[in-house]
């Protein structure tokens, strides 16, 4: 089985956010944001594809896979049945559908992270894409950028992990 991450960058700085995806071994970062524009320095669009490519980690932008505004602030008053609700529709619609199969082919070829901004995947649309994508193979693997330490200590729990790599990279 194919294992499908999650990340969000809300309460990380780019530095540990980056080790988190070097030390679990990711090699892809799926953009999932409506908007890939960020407040906090690093996570805009062009500046992270920049610092992920300078780390060997591709950067993909799958605009149509983004919460649109409704469920965006549905989610921030704290409405997440109808934020739910708002973004599964948005997902059975044909663009997202088109950008989810785009997503579902390029992830089995490298180990795939899943982006957006809130750090809590159950109030994220990112778990809802990963949910989809358990129904043609892929198992969601949740994590957070702000301590990779965690995922050296833990290394032999993560799937198709490489030890070798993990210590060195959560430095």
């Amino acid at each position: 089985m194919t294992t499908i991450y999650t990340i969000g960058y809300e309460g990380t700085d780019i530095d540990r956010f980056v080790a988190t995806l070097r030390v679990v071994g990711i090699k892809r970062i799926a953009d999932v944001r409506a908007v890939a524009l960020s407040r906090k320095k690093g996570f805009s669009k062009k500046s992270l594809a920049e610092r992920l490519r300078a780390e060997g980690i591709d950067y993909v932008h799958f605009v149509n896979l983004g919460d649109p505004k409704p469920g965006r602030d549905a989610a921030r008053a704290g409405q997440y049945k109808k934020f739910r609700a708002i973004y599964s529709k948005h997902l059975d619609s044909e663009g997202a559908q088109v950008s989810l199969q785009e997503l579902l082919d390029v992830a089995g070829e490298k180990p795939t992270c899943l982006l957006c901004f809130e750090r809590d995947p159950v109030t994220c649309h990112r778990a809802i894409v990963a949910e989809e994508m358990t129904a043609f193979g892929f198992e969601a693997l949740n994590l957070y950028g702000d301590d990779p330490a965690r995922y050296a200590r833990n290394a032999h729990r993560l799937p198709g992990h490489d030890s070798r790599e993990g210590a060195a990279a959560a430095q």
